[in-house]
């Protein structure tokens, strides 16, 4: 089986360089990585060093709160795709989805949504934060806005992704949109188990430990 295209090879540090962005998309190039995630500011140098290759550019707005106004996500998603993104990410709202104000959580996404149009949208449901009934709200609440990807986490809360966790998800949207596991994940054995747990992605940063053997056969 070869992964490479499940790899989300991700750099989201306030500190990123450009010197650390060009290595990135570099090593995206040469292993034929699915994407690179990056933030906003480097969305147009990202677009000219992946020129002619199948390498998607993901990048992210509201991030990593989830907690700005839903104009400022939309502006700042059609502003990245301008620059050249092909994917956007964003977080959920998590201070409305505990208040139970779900038609707010739904309204957010559903605007980003319409916003980007046919560009696919993650949304980040930041797990760690969440017990098992309100995953399972976030995730019937990310169906409902037409999400096209669910994802475990930002990198930047308590803790990544995890097996449980990713089970609840997949058990809940079944195949009505896809999943990608982020956060902990630094290693192809990893990888693997949440592959044979049904994630579409998976997201990993460039500490990643295998990048040149990530290609294995079955």
């Amino acid at each position: 089986m070869d992964i490479s295209k499940y790899i989300d090879y991700t750099l989201l540090k306030a500190t990123s360089t450009e010197r650390e962005i060009i290595d990135l998309c570099y090593h995206a190039k040469e292993q034929n990585f699915y994407s690179v995630c990056i933030n906003p500011t480097y969305v147009a140098l990202a677009k000219q060093l992946l020129e002619n290759t199948n390498v998607k550019i993901c990048t992210v707005v509201g991030f990593p709160l989830g907690a700005s106004s839903t104009a400022t996500k939309v502006y700042e998603a059609q502003n990245a795709i301008e620059d050249g993104a092909d994917e956007i990410e964003m977080v959920m709202n998590l201070g409305f989805l505990k208040s139970k104000n779900y038609v707010s959580v739904l309204k957010d996404i559903i605007d980003v949504k319409m916003a980007i149009k046919k560009i696919p949208l993650k949304v980040i449901l930041e797990i760690s934060e969440l017990n098992k009934n309100e995953v399972i709200k976030a995730c019937n609440i990310c169906l409902d806005a037409k999400a096209d990807i669910i994802k475990t986490s930002s990198g930047f809360s308590k803790s990544g992704a995890t097996l449980t966790a990713t089970k609840i998800i997949k058990k809940t949207i079944r195949n009505a949109a896809k999943i990608e596991a982020f956060g902990d994940i630094k290693d192809l054995e990893t990888s693997l188990k949440y592959i044979e747990a049904g994630v579409h992605r998976i997201g990993v940063s460039a500490l990643f430990k295998t990048t040149r053997s990530i290609r294995l056969v079955s």
